[in-house]
């Protein structure tokens, strides 16, 4: 369906294009050209612009991209929609979308709106024209002077060209025609370069080099280059430049092609509760690629739900330009709705729904929590009960309610108590986990002062209420407590009990009274009396009166008494269920009395034979304190007479004298020296010290030079019991050392002898166990070897010998063996035996041997043990082996075996 103009519309519309496809859907001209007013009033019909329907009959609603400034209708009018102010400098472009109702299929066309200036100066028009347009606009060279490549000053400039972008072509569309004055007299060609021609992107403009039509070849993206600048030349056919180049701006115009984006999808934001009206909450965002200065890239921002609506469905409000979220009403309660959840929804087109495009967000907004409400006891009155004395108990737990949220400080509660407690016994701290208020004792109670208390509790937040909220009557609460009686210990009173007496006091003496007292007074109780602690066992308490004696003489010299104090603890037990017991302490402070007599000290000493310059320095002691003390007076006792003659004594001062030989030599040796020390007391008290001095040869240095003046001095103790641990180690040696000898002897006894006597020809030397008698030999009579005729020969038992010198290389004879208890006339036959054994031994060396027996006596009545003079030594015996031997034995050999000469 065409729509005809209206009549008489005050300005003229032109289309620059006249070559559109016949009965094609859409508008007449692809681009509009529209000369405007420099002032437009309002609701003033502008232009129309024609849409062809080549007889669809489906209705189409026409819309434009600027409908704050125009408004069209459904016929094609373009009104003004406000009064407006134009640039005389700028042109503007309008675009007209023309959409079908049924199939949503769209048609756009562009009106080119300019101001009379600018057309009154036969601007070229810059818009698109239509594909195959013969009617393109020139844009020609300037023209130069002397056909010098100097650039001349223009009349105007050159307007930049618009191109929209994402046009659905025909591709390559035609721009603009570029030509040269030149062209009348000679062929020229025409070429353009710059980032889109001939550098990158290169391709997405092309000019022919003869007409010089310049055209782009591809849709443009205004988000990705939004203008493009080229030079435009003009060469003859020989390449020499006839033309100064001119520069071309190509504007790729914005379309509404992006959606806003948010910058977060979800945007979290809170606000107290209780919040005024215009509170501020936070500020959502969000971005158009689009031109933000067209109305392409103008956001606008609603809110399109809140969840809950809750109290109102408006709870909140959002700047449609900024996103700022605000309150706009009052009644944000947290214990009511503790969170809310907005959808907010960003439009370009300055927020047109109908041309703009759109996006949302989710806002959550959390109601913190402020202290709206206060704590509130669930109950008016508490109550409990404790023992006297005790403290650090619960005897309470006091239970509030409060509807903020759980542990923050508008949640916790603080108790104070406010009245029933003046001296302090009671606190309520705080449960962090419960909330509950715990009344605790602190100090002790004594029930026999207080047996009930009633306590005013008050409780609050740790941070104040909110402004004009003010705690109700059940932030108060009573507590009452009951206190239990306990049987409480005894005490004693003063404790400790200080008294004054001399040393010296007799036993069986009454000192004081020192008793307990029962705190109890509410209960019948006895309390008898013990003795806990008394070191030294001076003291005795009567079990029923408290009353103190002694037992044994008070000395204040003791090792128990310290600084003239000695402490003694009692204690008092009553009878009460369970029973308590109580402690206290007596001290006695003992008074000097003169009852110890003065000592010398050091006790021993060394001195030089002569005297000088050495002399003793000696100092009295005395177990006393002043005046029972020093000074004291020193002198030698009268006897034994040489005192007096070989020593002298010196008082120094009141505690000290000087003690030295009277005479110029006195032998080395141990001295004692009886000194007479008296002290000051009132009644003097002496006593007759020796000081053991050992007389000693000394050196220059005058040092002793003895090496027994440690003997001289005496042994002490330690000294003592070491010697006769050494003694008693020793004993113990020797008696082990018994025991091993004799089982030794026993083992020894069980052998065979290890000499055969039958091949012998001599005496061997024998040795028995142990030279000199072997440790079972001392058990015989040592004297029968003094008298072998006195021996009983029926009880002789022979003894093995071992040889010493080598071991038989044949069978060993059978030595007789001796009895482990032998009687002393075994002595003789045990010898005899020996001999024999000896003389018969083929393994002897042919000389005497030294034997060695259990007993070599002096005197014997025995005869020789040679066997050279032995009866047993036959005659007949062959020792002409011994010529075999060496020339060493041949003597021997003859010796033995050769005649009697």
């Amino acid at each position: 369906m065409s729509h005809p103009p209206p009549p008489l519309l005050p300005f003229q519309i032109a289309a620059e294009g006249r070559g559109a496809p016949p009965c094609k859907p859409g508008f007449s001209e692809d681009t509009y050209k529209v000369v405007l007013p420099d002032t437009v009033e309002e609701g003033r019909p502008l232009f129309h612009v024609d849409f062809l329907d080549c007889g669809r009959g489906a209705p189409v609603r026409m819309e434009c991209n600027n409908p704050s400034d125009f408004r069209i209708e459904a016929d094609g009018v373009v009104y003004a929609a406000r009064s407006l102010q134009r640039s005389p400098q700028h042109a503007l472009v309008l675009l007209v979308k023309a959409i079908d109702g049924t199939t949503q299929q769209q048609w756009t066309t562009q009106v080119r709106m300019e101001p009379p200036a600018l057309s009154s100066q036969q601007v070229p028009d810059a818009s698109v024209p239509p594909a195959g347009n013969t009617d393109l606009m020139e844009i020609s060279f300037p023209s130069r002077r002397n056909s010098q490549l100097k650039r001349m000053k223009r009349d105007w400039v050159i307007p930049p060209i618009n191109v929209p972008e994402n046009s659905r072509g025909p591709f390559p569309q035609e721009l603009v025609r570029i030509r040269s004055d030149h062209d009348k007299s000679r062929a020229l060609r025409y070429s353009v370069t710059g980032p889109g021609a001939d550098q990158p992107p290169t391709g997405i403009f092309i000019i022919d080099p003869i007409s010089g039509e310049l055209s782009v070849n591809k849709p443009l993206d205004r988000e990705h280059i939004s203008n493009f600048h080229l030079r435009a030349h003009a060469v003859d056919l020989n390449g020499n430049q006839v033309e100064n180049p001119i520069d071309i701006v190509i504007n790729v115009i914005d379309m509404n092609d992006n959606r806003p984006e948010f910058t977060h999808q979800i945007w979290n934001g809170t606000v107290p509760e209780g919040s005024k009206p215009g509170t501020f909450v936070m500020t959502v965002t969000s971005v158009d690629k689009d031109d933000p200065k067209t109305a392409n890239g103008m956001l606008r921002y609603k809110i399109l739900s809140q969840t809950p609506e809750s109290p109102t469905s408006n709870m909140f409000t959002i700047n449609n330009k900024t996103g700022g979220i605000i309150t706009v009403a009052a009644g944000l309660d947290r214990e009511k709705v503790p969170q809310y959840t907005l959808i907010i929804q960003a439009t370009d087109m300055e927020g047109n729904p109908m041309y703009g495009l759109s996006n949302t967000a989710t806002a959550v907004i959390r109601i913190t929590d402020v202290n709206d409400n206060p704590p509130e006891f669930t109950a008016e009155m508490f109550s409990g009960e404790v023992r006297e004395n005790r403290v650090n108990v619960i005897v309470a737990n006091l239970t509030v309610t409060d509807k903020d949220q759980p542990n923050t400080p508008a949640w916790n509660a603080v108790y104070k108590i406010t009245g029933g407690d003046s001296t302090g016994r009671f606190s309520v701290p705080t449960d962090p986990t419960t909330n509950e208020g715990l009344v605790t004792v602190v100090k002790p109670i004594d029930y026999e002062t207080s047996r009930t208390f009633v306590l005013t509790v008050e409780a609050k937040n740790e941070v104040p209420l909110a402004r004009g909220i003010h705690y109700p009557h059940l932030s108060t609460a009573t507590v009452s407590i009951r206190v239990m009686d306990e049987n409480e210990s005894p005490y004693f009173e003063p404790n400790p009990k200080l008294i004054k007496l001399e040393e010296g006091l007799m036993p069986e003496s009454a000192l004081t009274i020192f008793t307990a007292q029962d705190p109890d007074r509410f209960m019948r109780q006895k309390i008898t009396y013990s003795k806990l602690s008394d070191p030294a066992n001076w003291l005795r308490i009567d079990p029923n009166t408290g009353r103190i004696t002694t037992i044994a003489t008070l000395d204040r010299e003791s090792s128990y008494v310290k600084n003239n104090l000695y402490n003694a603890t009692f204690m008092g037990l009553d009878d009460g269920k369970p029973p308590a017991s109580g402690t206290g302490t007596l001290q006695i402070y003992l008074l000097d009395i003169n009852d110890n007599a003065p000592k010398v000290f050091p006790q021993e000493a060394e001195i030089c034979e002569k005297p000088e310059p050495n002399a003793i320095n000696i100092t009295a002691v005395d177990g006393d304190l002043n005046p029972n003390a020093g000074p004291f007076a020193f002198e030698l006792a009268h006897r034994p007479f040489d005192v007096r003659r070989n020593w002298t004594i010196t008082r120094i001062s009141g505690d000290h004298a000087q003690v030295g030989l009277k005479i110029g030599f006195l032998e080395s040796g141990i001295y004692e020296i009886p000194i007479i020390i008296t002290d000051s007391g009132n009644l003097p008290m002496s006593n007759t010290s020796y000081l053991r001095v050992k007389v000693c040869q000394c050196d220059i240095n005058g040092d002793c030079t003895d090496q027994q003046h440690i003997m001289a001095a005496g042994l002490g103790t330690g000294a003592i019991i070491a010697i006769l641990l050494c003694i008693i180690i020793l004993l113990i040696l020797v008696l082990l050392f018994v025991v091993w000898m004799k089982r030794r002897d026993k083992e020894r006894q069980a052998k065979q002898l290890l000499i055969d006597p039958e091949d012998d020809v001599r005496d061997n030397i024998l040795k028995y166990d142990e030279e000199g008698g072997g440790e079972e030999d001392q058990d015989y009579d040592l004297s029968q070897l003094q008298q072998p005729d006195t021996l009983e020969p029926d009880a002789i038992k022979p003894v093995g010998i071992r040889r010493l010198d080598e071991r038989p290389l044949h069978p060993e004879p059978q030595y007789p063996m001796r009895s482990a208890a032998p009687h002393p006339g075994d002595i003789g036959d045990f010898i005899n035996e020996g001999l024999k054994a000896a003389d018969n031994d083929p393994t002897a060396p042919p000389y005497d041997s030294l034997l060695v027996f259990d007993y070599e006596g002096s005197g014997s009545t025995a005869g020789s043990l040679s066997s050279l003079n032995s009866s047993s030594s036959g005659g007949d015996q062959d020792y002409d082996y011994l010529n075999d031997w060496g020339p060493r034995f041949r003597k021997l050999a003859d010796m033995y075996g050769g005649c009697d000469d």
